[in-house]
């Protein structure tokens, strides 16, 4: 059971700190890292790409940091 804990930890930690950075890499008014990964690429095409990715991975790490304090909450109910 303590193998367990530790495994779920390790993946709340990393999604957690996933997701911080994720967020922070989000445009906010057409400034931001996305962008300037973006203006390599086509302006148009390229930013709606960057951004449509960012979103999916920031859906996805929210989606196990959830999870991951669910089972959290069920293996130690303290």
């Amino acid at each position: 059971m303590a193998v367990l804990l530790w495994i779920v930890i390790a993946l709340w930690l990393i999604s957690g700190i996933g997701l911080v950075i994720m967020v922070m890499l989000h445009s906010g008014k057409g400034t931001g890292v996305s962008e300037m990964l973006a203006s390599t690429i086509n302006q148009t095409m390229g930013t709606a790409i960057v951004e449509k990715n960012l979103d999916r991975i920031t859906v996805i790490l929210a989606i196990i940091f959830i999870v991951t304090i669910l089972v959290m909450m069920i293996i130690y109910p303290h």
